[in-house]
């Protein structure tokens, strides 16, 4: 079992502390869900195995995904199997949409925005989390990492307007899970043996480091982004 998996069992704010990325992913497609209108359509574009559906109970909600990314999972309940760069659906069919951790999955992240896009009403909102600092992940679909000067060119050459784009986390909460990750190097055979003193070596500084986080007030250090976008078409997209 991973720390990750571990750590989900754990209480809500020790939960927050060592997976705050993850915490505030949750949050966020929560609030994202709250602020949509009864049967609401919603894209989940890249929904894997449909982790945040739950969120969107009495609105209508169409998870898409190309189905390739990691093995293990079960992709049984997609409501549709495609590519991103060509979305099976009319123009204008979705309210809004969300795109959770999947854009560094895709070779062409620029088309599949401008799909997400057309996709979108007038008006439609797009929640997007994207990585910056993050491990090699799904190989060998995993292309890109993202800065948020990358994400907002992408988002306005596809006709979207960011209306909130902010780092998740600082420097000290990175290098905290980068500790964390650390752990992985001790798992399988023989290594095993090492784990325990693995963990009490790197899992201590990585509990406390995110304290620290309020001194990054920049912020380049950073495990990914929060983007909120509006589809706003002009006659010069």
């Amino acid at each position: 079992m991973s720390y990750t998996r571990i750590a989900y069992l754990l209480p809500r704010p020790l939960r927050r502390h060592i997976l705050h990325f993850e915490v505030e992913i949750e949050d966020a497609v929560s609030g994202f869900a709250g602020d949509l209108a009864a049967g609401a359509r919603v894209l989940d574009a890249g929904s894997g195995e449909g982790q945040y559906a739950h969120h969107f109970a009495g609105r209508r909600y169409t998870g898409v995904d190309l189905a390739v990314g990691d093995t293990g999972w079960d992709y049984s309940k997609l409501d549709a199997v495609a590519d991103l760069c060509a979305l099976p659906f009319a123009e204008g069919t979705f309210d809004a949409a969300i795109h959770i951790v999947t854009i560094e999955h895709l070779r062409e992240p620029a088309a599949a925005l401008r799909e997400i896009a057309r996709t979108l009403r007038e008006g439609g909102t797009l929640l997007l989390f994207a990585p910056l600092e993050w491990e090699v992940h799904q190989a060998p679909h995993d292309y890109f990492r993202y800065t948020r000067h990358g994400l907002t060119y992408l988002l306005e050459r596809a006709g979207m307007r960011v209306v909130e784009l902010r780092p998740v986390g600082g420097y000290f909460r990175l290098l905290a899970r980068r500790l964390l990750n650390g752990l992985q190097f001790f798992t399988g055979g023989p290594r095993w043996l090492l784990f325990l003193p693995a963990a009490i070596l790197l899992v201590p500084p990585a509990l406390i480091l995110p304290f620290l986080d309020f001194l990054d007030r920049e912020r380049n250090f950073t495990l990914g982004y929060l983007c909120k976008a509006r589809k706003h078409w002009t006659e010069s997209s």
